[in-house]
């Protein structure tokens, strides 16, 4: 029987199409962590999709008057008080989209403070992969989210890959890094193990370089 307390997972899907492989990669990473945490705790596990793309007119107000309409209010309240996050995004000249930075633009620089993050875009070529490093991480390193490991890029040709679905190429990223926030929402290191006992609970733990590239070996 699960607890009373659900585990709320957000996810933000930036897609400005319908349907989008950015919201189909949303959706199966938000799986992929939801499944992990209801094989770890006996507790209920709500995820939610918030379509960037259906509050465009309102962010665009709220950059012009500071004021949120109720339902993106809705939806920032929902990222900053998410247990955990997973943020994807389209690729466009190389970088976030614009609706997406500009969603994020609206969240204070504190509201994410030490929250557990998935980053993770789609694009049309793999060479667009290093958006994930050179954009996305860094905003929010910004926001003082704590990113796991494992960022997620998905390419077209990605979509319609031949291999093991279960142990190679987009499947198998996607399952390590829901793995990796379910974790982190549970407070524990990427490996699994219990974060240090000397720890305030506002304090995260840090894993070592040297054991994060270990445990993506052993993936």
């Amino acid at each position: 029987m699960f607890a009373t307390t659900p585990l709320h997972i957000v996810a933000v899907s930036a897609g400005l199409s319908q349907p989008s492989s950015t919201r189909l990669l949303a959706d199966r990473l938000a799986a992929a962590a939801r499944e992990r945490l209801a094989v770890e705790q006996d507790r209920n596990v709500e995820v939610q999709v918030v379509e960037v793309r259906d509050l465009a007119v309102d962010i665009a107000h709220h950059l012009l008057s500071g004021f949120p309409s109720a339902a993106l209010r809705e939806a920032i309240d929902a990222v900053t008080e998410a247990d955990g996050l997973i943020a994807v995004t389209p690729v466009f000249t190389a970088s976030y989209s614009g609706l997406f930075k500009s969603f994020f633009d609206l969240i204070d620089n504190t509201a994410l403070t030490g929250k557990p993050v998935v980053i993770a875009a789609t694009g049309g070529t793999a060479r667009h992969s290093l958006v994930l490093e050179h954009a996305l991480r860094p905003l929010f390193a910004y926001l003082r989210a704590v990113t796991v490991p494992t960022s997620v890029y998905a390419a077209s040709e990605d979509w319609g890959s031949s291999g093991d679905e279960y142990t190679e190429g987009l499947p198998s990223r996607i399952r390590r890094a829901g793995g990796e926030l379910a974790s982190a929402v549970l407070g524990r290191t990427v490996s699994g193990a219990s974060r240090s006992p000397g720890l305030d609970d506002g304090e995260d733990a840090v894993v070592p370089f040297e054991q994060q590239l270990a445990d993506l070996r052993l993936d």
